[in-house]
């Protein structure tokens, strides 16, 4: 028998906060400006659900250089300009959270500073104060456990018991690697068979994510 869901963790952006479709098509302008030309499919396959450091470290790679320590300050204000104009909630999950009565927290590849400006951008970061987690506390990001498993452990809860809620392959196979259940929202950018998988739940509607929490028997 399964153990129950006790803990629902979160992935923000892409989950939380409809950001991914505004940063991969800023994404796509300012790699090429680094100068390696990419669409948008080729930026979603390669990087979403990845941290900033990681990022950084394929661009490196691809372009044979060290990039400086500041290289992305020039670019920081296309994101943030974005997102002030255009960032709102992932449909349906003001609804969802309404509607789910055991404990929640975020953990994101993303920085505390940005996870603090896009929950509050969209009025989500009074829901999860106190529960926010980030790559930057643990050695290794998505797709290795470490985030999820240092979530679970601050918030009291085991591997087990957790569920976690993501919309990229980086982020579903971390929570495959951590012991927990996975629910891979479709609605997003991720191609559907790349959230597909073992321990893994995939959905397209928000809205439907409180009956799967209470139904699953996986």
């Amino acid at each position: 028998m399964s153990v129950p869901i006790s803990l629902v963790i979160f992935d923000c952006d892409g989950v939380l906060v409809d950001t991914e479709r505004i940063a991969v098509r800023i994404d796509v302008a300012v790699l090429a400006e680094l100068g390696w030309p990419m669409t948008e499919a080729e930026v979603i396959e390669r990087f979403m659900g990845k941290s900033d450091e990681e990022m950084t470290r394929q661009i490196e790679a691809h372009l044979g250089r060290s990039l400086p320590a500041s290289w992305e300050e020039p670019f920081r204000h296309l994101y943030r300009e974005a997102f002030a104009a255009e960032l709102a909630p992932v449909p349906g999950i003001l609804e969802a959270l309404d509607a789910i009565a055991i404990p929640t927290c975020v953990a994101s590849s993303g920085t505390h500073e940005k996870i603090r400006y896009t929950l509050g951008l969209t009025g989500l970061y009074d829901r999860f104060a106190g529960r926010i987690f980030s790559a930057s506390e643990v050695a290794h990001g998505k797709p290795a456990p470490d985030l999820f498993l240092h979530a679970a452990s601050r918030m009291g809860v085991t591997p087990a018991g957790c569920a976690v809620v993501e919309d990229s392959s980086y982020g579903v196979q971390a929570a495959r690697a951590a012991g927990m259940r996975a629910f891979g929202y479709a609605g997003g950018l991720a191609p559907r068979r790349s959230l597909e998988g073992p321990q893994t739940v995939v959905f397209d509607d928000m809205r439907e994510l409180p009956r799967l929490l209470s139904s699953v028997g996986f």
